[in-house]
């Protein structure tokens, strides 16, 4: 994300290769300034998000944020191979 302008109107946050801490400082920065966010990772980015989100409700915010919503799919790509995809939901709590 570093470098990058953040549209904070777009509740939608790709997780990338990045440190998993790195990702969720990122993520921590955005929810102070929205109360919905939605990661979505897919193929190796899966447990990263998963990672990010247990980070942010367990530890950074603990108390303050919850899991709303975990959705898992799956896409199909050109050459027909399966990729995993992810998306968990943080909400703030009032």
């Amino acid at each position: 994300m570093s470098n990058s302008t953040i549209d904070y109107t777009i509740e939608k946050f790709l997780i990338s290769n990045e440190p998993v801490m790195k990702i969720a400082i990122d993520v921590l920065e955005i929810l102070g300034k929205i109360n919905k966010l939605t990661m979505k990772g897919s193929g190796e980015s899966c447990p990263p998000t998963v990672a990010v989100a247990n980070i942010i409700t367990q530890n950074m915010l603990k108390g303050k944020t919850k899991i709303d919503k975990i959705l898992v799919d799956s896409e199909v790509l050109d050459d027909g191979r399966l990729i995993s995809i992810i998306e968990v939901t943080i909400t703030k709590i009032n």
